[in-house]
């Protein structure tokens, strides 16, 4: 009995972290339609720092299990995933949709899972194999659906750069959990880790910007700040209840749910965003179902 309350509990944590996972994509996008993606990347982080960092001090202290490799691989996962990753991500949802760009986002199991094989001695097995392809599927759909949708409005070349924002950031997502397992193995508690991670991207990033002169954003008078600042608890709150989920639920349970995200993103954008914004169509919507099955596929056989 207790066994299946916890299950109950990863099933809604699990749904939650998707739902969340597609207001802070929906959110973003229409933050970005006249706000800036460097803005909304800095108040997200100050967000998540506000959330996790104070919990992670209090929680672990004063032991955080925090040697020199994991500090180094926890760092890495925030400069990659929690800047670059972001960036990218956030880039792409301006560029062509949320819509488009969460589904390319789950090819970061396809990342994760080459490199586990290469670093960690992982076997690719065949449900490893049909979970790529039909990622690869799914996005090519993806890639020509945003072409089409594209062809009166922009030149191919154009569409092509502004593909590579989601496919970039997927990329660097893709390498963020190895990174993490090298920190986890290394002994360190998840909770200490994140905070690691936040306050290594809002430092480095933040640094950047004051190097370059770039000033920070102001949340007075600013037409975008509550969607930046939305955003921002949504993927705090979103990444503490899929961690909830993975501790309470087993995995086979927790991450099909979790990668519906796409989905969400499309149904969420057809009811609450205009077209402009969001184009959808049905070959985008089978892709999505295509590209979630396979990202289900590769992880569950990880």
């Amino acid at each position: 009995m207790t066994f299946e309350l916890a299950s109950l509990v990863g099933f809604g944590l699990a749904v939650l972290a998707a739902v969340l996972l597609a207001v802070q994509n929906l959110l973003i996008r229409v933050a970005t339609d006249g706000g800036d993606v460097g803005d909304a990347v800095v108040v997200m982080m100050g967000v998540n720092l506000l959330f996790v960092v104070p919990v992670a001090v209090v929680r672990h202290h004063p032991a955080y299990g925090l040697s020199p490799v994991a500090v180094g691989a926890f760092a890495a996962a925030g400069i990659t995933g929690l800047v670059l990753g972001r960036l990218c991500l956030f880039a792409g949802i301006e560029a062509i949709g949320a819509s488009r760009t969460t589904p390319i986002l789950s090819a970061s199991t396809l990342v994760a899972a080459v490199l586990a094989v290469l670093l960690f001695s992982e076997s690719l097995t065949p449900p490893h194999v049909l979970g790529i392809a039909l990622i690869v599927a799914g996005i090519a759909v993806i890639s020509w659906a945003t072409a089409a949708d594209s062809r009166s409005t922009a030149s191919p070349r154009s569409v092509g750069v502004s593909l590579l924002f989601p496919v970039a950031a997927a990329a660097f997502t893709g390498v963020e959990p190895i990174l993490v397992r090298i920190g986890l193995d290394a002994g360190t508690p998840i909770l200490a880790g994140l905070a690691v991670m936040m306050t290594t991207a809002f430092a480095g990033y933040t640094g950047y910007r004051c190097l370059r002169g770039i000033p920070f954003p102001t949340l007075v008078r600013n037409p975008h700040a509550r969607w930046y600042a939305g955003a921002g608890v949504a993927s705090t709150v979103g990444l503490i209840a899929y961690f909830g989920a993975i501790a309470s639920a087993p995995v086979v349970i927790v991450v099909p749910i979790t990668h519906t995200a796409p989905l969400i993103v499309i149904a969420l954008s057809a009811v609450l965003l205009p077209s402009r914004l969001e184009p959808v169509t049905w070959p985008l919507v089978a892709a999505a179902f295509v590209v979630v099955v396979g990202a289900s596929l590769v992880t569950l056989s990880g």
